[in-house]
């Protein structure tokens, strides 16, 4: 089957459902010799006579028609696979850099509006290699803090701020700020915030850079990051070392753990997440990703709260 012709058994299944090779061509816009000769070379490859003709027209066989629902699938499955990548026509398809963080869970939010839209979601690594796939049409839209003034940005894309979210310290039970119901950026100078996850230009990089330069911060990115678990593990045990999350970051971890979620404030460092999109997207559903965001909760809205100047 690997060198089945799929036009062939698109010519198969016109003949099949026609009954007729004249009308099989008609309905393919091709000529009636060129029917023949797709069946001829689709039964060749099969080893199979597919139709008896009659004074009526064309019969499918016995091999035919057990050949006949295997043919409707493979067109199927073409036109699946088609759809999949087609604008318009494919899937929504998303980046939200982790499916953990708040742009997935703003996702979700639309989603549950709007259980109609098929989404395709998917992670890709920094706000250039995303900027690269909605140039290109690889993506539709991608949710990023977005580092350069909008008209930095390449022709034609769009960004747009969508939602403001508060940054979190989180502590291990036996660290000194455990028992805290709220912490200063100014209080945090002096201790290990530990961030194995940040990587050297990206825009969470310059994010906590500017957080960390702007208050006295020492945020220690040495080491391996094997993800979100084995990150607890070591603060749940340690009485130096915190991280920073999220407020709409999605952490599970055991009852014995007793991990501490403590809000940062006087000012609230937050995370400016955008919108990104082609303004030349065809795709219909991208429209509705916009207007729910832009009517859903901005989050964090404070005079006081802190972002660095270029996301303002």
């Amino acid at each position: 089957m690997a060198d089945v012709d799929l036009k062939a058994v698109r010519t198969f299944v016109a003949v099949a459902d026609a009954g007729q090779f004249q009308e099989a061509a008609a309905e393919l816009s091709i000529t009636q010799q060129a029917v023949s000769k797709r069946v001829a070379a689709l039964e060749k490859e099969l080893g199979v006579r597919l139709f008896t003709r009659t004074a009526r027209g064309a019969r499918p066989t016995i091999d035919g028609q057990a050949f006949l629902p295997h043919a409707r699938e493979l067109l199927r499955a073409e036109e699946r696979a088609a759809a999949s990548v087609r604008p318009g026509r494919r899937a929504l398809r998303v980046d939200v850099i982790g499916r953990r963080l708040a742009p997935a869970d703003l996702l979700r939010g639309f989603h549950r509006a709007h259980p109609e839209v098929e989404l395709d979601v998917v992670t890709l690594f920094d706000a250039e290699a995303a900027i690269a796939a909605v140039r290109t049409g690889t993506i539709d839209a991608s949710f990023r803090a977005v580092t350069v003034p909008a008209r930095r940005l390449p022709g034609g894309i769009e960004a747009t701020r969508v939602h403001e979210e508060p940054i979190q310290l989180l502590t291990g039970p036996s660290h000194e700020l455990a028992a805290a119901r709220e912490v200063t950026p100014a209080e945090l100078a002096g201790h290990r915030i530990w961030m194995p996850g940040i990587v050297p230009g990206t825009e969470w990089a310059a994010y906590y850079d500017d957080l960390a330069a702007a208050f006295g911060i020492t945020i220690d990115a040495i080491g391996p990051y094997f993800g979100p678990e084995p990150l607890l593990d070591t603060i749940a045990d340690s009485s130096t070392l915190a991280t920073f999350v999220g407020e709409r970051t999605r952490l599970v971890w055991p009852a014995d753990y007793g991990l501490r979620r403590i809000a940062v404030r006087h000012p609230t460092p937050v995370y400016p997440h955008s919108l990104i999109w082609h303004r030349d997207n065809p795709h219909p559903a991208l429209s509705a990703l916009r207007d729910h965001l832009a009517s859903a909760p901005p989050g964090h809205r404070d005079t006081g709260a802190w972002t660095p100047k270029w996301a303002w």
